[in-house]
């Protein structure tokens, strides 16, 4: 039975997040119709990250097991044509190496998060960045987020509702930028991430740039551990999964929260 490997683009504002739910209609569930109305299977597709409602993708991937050997452009074609309309789009199809897994396999997560800094509310990207109006000191917010680079317990940082049973992760790139036009970016990479842990830090970073917090400010919540500690949390509008990264390098031991916590939503 082969493994397809999927590269999704998605527009998350429409879904109650990644994962199939009872509660309304999921990214996950949309591509498991259009499989199983291309090829006749249900099957459960495996994604890498499992993205909260409202928050969007450009290279999230997924993994699906198809009875049949198709060429790999059909199923990205044949899927996009049952995709329409969506908001979803299979940007490629590939088919996967042994023992390939989305979630399992993957070495590093790759998020931004945009914010649009600016007087005036957005019009063509609302729902697709956080607006905030005050002007930011983006130099300050970049020194402040150096602190939570690094191995840490990031309990301050992420939600009271999160299920990972140890809140230490291993924050390998935290950098805040001047974006295109009136943006902010924030760019993140590690291996797995907290539930609202992206979420949190630009609420966090937000008060650094409004000269509100500074860089200190910031070690302190963060070695408080204390969930109260935290800014506010962003809105969902603002935050991407952009990437995913793969690869053969050595097998190394696993973390005491490796498994099946490695990678919570954001």
């Amino acid at each position: 039975m082969p493994r397809y490997k999927l590269t999704v683009e998605y527009d998350g504002a429409p879904y109650v997040g990644w994962q199939r739910q009872e509660n309304g209609a999921s990214v996950q569930g949309e591509i498991e119709r259009a499989i199983e109305a291309f090829t006749g299977e249900a099957v459960t597709i495996f994604g890498a990250g499992r993205t909260d409602a409202g928050v969007h993708a450009t290279g999230q991937v997924a993994h699906a097991d198809l009875a049949r050997d198709w060429p790999t452009d059909t199923v990205r074609d044949a899927l996009n044509a049952h995709l329409r309309e969506t908001g979803i789009a299979v940007l490629d199809a590939a088919l996967a190496e042994d023992g390939f897994d989305a979630r399992f396999s993957a070495r590093k997560r790759h998020y931004l998060y945009r914010i649009l800094n600016r007087r005036p509310p957005p019009a063509i990207l609302a729902g697709q960045v956080w607006w905030v109006w005050k002007p930011l000191d983006v130099a300050a917010m970049h020194e402040a987020a150096q602190r939570l680079v690094g191995t840490h317990d990031f309990d301050t940082f992420r939600s009271t509702k999160c299920q990972a049973k140890n809140p230490v992760r291993t924050l390998e790139r935290l950098d805040v930028t001047k974006g295109p036009g009136d943006e902010v970016h924030i760019h993140a990479s590690a291996q797995s991430f907290l539930h609202n842990q992206i979420r949190s830090f630009a609420g966090t970073l937000k008060l650094v740039g409004e000269n509100r917090w500074n860089a200190e400010d910031v070690a302190a919540a963060l070695d408080a551990r204390d969930r109260t500690r935290c800014g506010p949390v962003a809105p969902p509008d603002g935050l991407y999964l952009t990437g995913v990264d793969y690869g053969t390098a050595p097998k190394r031991t696993l973390p005491p929260y490796a498994g099946r916590d490695r990678a919570d939503s954001v």
